[in-house]
């Protein structure tokens, strides 16, 4: 840089001797200068940001519940609720479910078995678990930020969804039971739309899972009764053994939703009724006049 002042000592001298103090002259001289410096200045810069190591991706084992701050809630429910969170240090948004532990026995088992199955998985079309912590009765599940909330948030605002759209949302939702049901023998058990999330890039993944279990027999078949019961599949409402299809049925529900705007059974006063209206009942169909034959061979086929 030294050499550059010099060069405008003596250039600004040289106009002063040559051109009698020529204003003109000088003045350019000085901008001349001036670029020259600037451009100095701002190549170094340059070359020590391409000299910077670069930024390491965040390594979800070494996260710390110290090194998040909270942002808002963006979620409640009966055992807890989930905040929006930010990594001080990368900046990173996560979203940070806290569970009370003040509850039964059997609701610990399930909530053990979410963060033994949320740990392990690794998909796509699986919203991530990063991270889970304990302390004081209270555990801190670390989850990947789904920033446009959920398929029942959207239906909220969108009323229905046209059907190239709602094709774009099975093929992920089907693509995520494909990997529950076949890398990892997990019957989900309670797939709403609550429970599908997406993000402003349009991605779709299944989450919680509450109550999902792995599937310890070839069989694929669990006696409990657990989930919600509106998308429950008939076999699974009567209380009756089931299998992976039960999730199959759930979504057939959940995409008749999306399309129609409504939940494919009229409301029941009680649980009862709606027993009888899902196993004495022929399943819901998607009206042909309104839908294309494809999607109505669709839903007809679940």
């Amino acid at each position: 840089m030294l050499h550059l002042v010099a060069l405008f000592m003596v250039l600004t001298y040289s106009g002063r001797m040559f051109f009698n103090t020529n204003i003109t002259f000088v003045l350019s001289i000085h901008l001349i200068c001036y670029f020259l410096l600037c451009a100095h200045l701002l190549s170094i810069g340059m070359l020590k940001l391409l000299q910077a190591p670069p930024i390491e991706p965040l390594d979800h084992n070494q996260l710390s519940l110290d090194d998040l701050d909270a942002i808002k809630v963006i979620g409640k429910g009966s055992s807890g609720i989930i905040q929006l969170v930010r990594h001080k240090w990368t900046g990173q948004f996560f979203a940070l479910k806290v569970i009370q532990l003040n509850i039964q026995e059997n609701i610990r088992k399930q909530i053990a078995q979410e963060l033994k199955i949320s740990l392990s998985t690794q998909c796509q079309y699986v919203v991530a678990c990063c991270q889970c912590f304990y302390a004081n009765g209270v555990i801190s599940i670390v989850l990947e930020y789904m920033d446009s909330g959920s398929l029942s948030d959207f239906l909220k605002t969108v009323k229905t969804i046209p059907e190239p759209y709602l094709a774009a949302i099975c093929k992920q939702v089907l693509k995520g039971l494909m990997y529950l049901h076949h890398e990892k023998h997990i019957i989900h058990r309670d797939l709403k739309p609550s429970n599908i999330l997406i993000n402003h890039m349009g991605e779709v993944k299944i989450s919680d899972f509450g109550v999902s279990a792995i599937i310890a027999s070839s069989s694929a078949q669990r006696d409990t009764f657990t989930g919600t019961y509106n998308y429950m599949a008939p076999e699974r409402i009567s209380g009756q053994k089931y299998g992976y299809m039960s999730d199959i049925w759930s979504l057939g529900l959940v995409m008749l939703e999306l399309a129609t705007g409504e939940f494919p059974y009229p409301p029941r006063e009680s649980f009862y009724e709606l027993l009888e209206a899902v196993v004495d009942h022929p399943p819901p169909s998607a009206p042909s006049d309104q839908f294309s034959e494809e999607f109505c061979s669709f839903i007809s086929a679940w």
